[in-house]
């Protein structure tokens, strides 16, 4: 696991620390952008084994990142976990339409995050 790396795309910096020290914790090597942009650029250098992805993002919101990632042969191998508020009834069908492979609820639960991370990786 220690080899492990995931990329967490939130714009609230609350969140974002939370999730980084708690995976940091299990292990994973982190690195964090705040805007789809800033994890775009973060992805020229960075070939992490999951995303963390934000859907309610500033300017490109995570959906339309999760599409362009999807997309593009360089990271569509990518697994792609929506981190969302967003719990209306369709939400979850129209990101796992998008091209995530999952969907982690907010707010976080600490006790379950990690496990949930731990199957996706394992499955890939």
């Amino acid at each position: 696991m220690a080899n492990e790396t995931i990329l967490i795309i939130d714009d609230n910096a609350v969140n974002l620390k939370l999730v980084k020290v708690l995976l940091m914790g299990e292990g994973y090597h982190i690195e964090t952008a705040t805007t789809a942009e800033e994890a775009l650029k973060v992805l020229e250098t960075f070939q992490p084994h999951l995303i963390l992805m934000d859907i309610q993002l500033p300017q490109m919101d995570g959906i339309e990142l999760t599409r362009i990632l999807k997309a593009n042969p360089k990271f569509k191998h990518i697994i792609i976990l929506a981190l969302t508020a967003y719990a209306m009834q369709g939400d979850r069908e129209k990101i796992l339409a998008a091209g995530c492979d999952g969907y982690v609820a907010k707010p976080i639960d600490i006790q379950t995050l990690p496990k949930m991370i731990a199957e996706y990786l394992k499955k890939a």
